[in-house]
């Protein structure tokens, strides 16, 4: 979709959870941004999405 220039449909106004600050140190990419798995549970992948959960 990228190539082609495409973006889904956003309804509503759009959230922000976070606000980085721009002098923090950043943690490292441990897995270099290569996804393949050379073999079964050599690699796990996780997606972290922000989740009200109303507990302060």
């Amino acid at each position: 979709m990228a190539e082609l220039g495409l973006e889904g449909v956003i309804r509503g106004r759009g959230r922000r959870t976070t606000v980085p600050e721009p002098s923090a140190p950043r943690p490292p990419g441990l897995v270099d941004r290569d996804f393949t798995a050379r073999r079964p549970d050599h690699l796990w992948v996780a997606d972290m999405t922000y989740v009200r959960t109303w507990s302060g």
